[in-house]
């Protein structure tokens, strides 16, 4: 072994853009509406693929789209980014993106195409915890009071705060651990939200990374206009 060469790049991403995105509403999924001129897919791809330690990306699409990708996209596709049909659930198209991934990615990175601002500070913070055997998870402390309440809309209750954190993506994690996490998960139909979920159910280590109020995740047109605003902060 060479020890003053580079070492291998060993990063996979996985970018998850199945979703119809019905809570935004019209006939085009959100993550392929333009933010600044530039669909927001787009600005969620390029930290990953630009990054020096990913060596491949894949976006996970809903069948139809990978079928017959925007030409933008369609472009883009080679060795270094594939693009493969998502499933019924974000856990199925994560497993998706998993599978197609190239063996030599032995970190993964799990982010929502959703969020065209993911901090490159995060992406490596990540990475380093996952090369330590953990997962990690971008998150905010809550800093609103949180309600519990009851099915007719009546307050139950006032949840504590004080160890509530507003989970993100990316979300990293060592591969064999996410593989493991998804395999244990399928015979027992867990409904996860996302994938670090599912590995605190099989007692995987997952650590806490400081987010970023920047990497927002676009669901409602409100949250575009927002992320058109933030596009033009310094």
């Amino acid at each position: 072994m060479n020890w003053c060469g580079p070492l291998p790049r060993d990063v996979g991403a996985v970018v998850v853009a199945a979703g119809r995105g019905l809570r935004f509403g019209g006939l085009q999924a959100k993550q392929f509406h333009d933010l600044g001129g530039i669909p927001i897919l787009l600005r969620a791809l390029r930290p990953f693929v630009s990054h020096p330690e990913v060596v491949q990306t894949v976006i996970v699409l809903a069948p139809e789209v990978a079928a017959a990708p925007p030409e933008w996209l369609a472009e883009l596709q080679g060795d270094a980014l594939r693009l493969v049909a998502g499933g019924v659930t974000r856990r199925d198209s994560v497993r998706a993106g998993l599978e197609a991934l190239d063996p030599v990615c032995t970190i993964v990175l799990v982010h929502d195409g959703a969020r065209p601002f993911p901090p490159r500070t995060v992406i490596d913070e990540g990475i380093r915890s996952a090369q330590a055997g953990h997962a990690a998870v971008p998150g905010l402390p809550v800093a609103d009071t949180i309600k519990r309440a009851d099915h007719a809309g009546r307050v139950v209750g006032t949840v504590p705060r004080e160890r509530l954190w507003r989970a993100q993506t990316p979300q990293a994690f060592p591969r064999a651990l996410l593989e493991r996490a998804h395999a244990a998960a399928l015979p027992r139909e867990v409904s996860a939200t996302d994938d670090a979920m599912l590995v605190e159910l099989i007692g995987g280590p997952v650590d806490l990374i400081p987010g970023s109020k920047r990497n927002i995740k676009i669901t409602t047109a409100d949250d575009l206009a927002l992320a058109g605003w933030l596009l033009e902060q310094p």
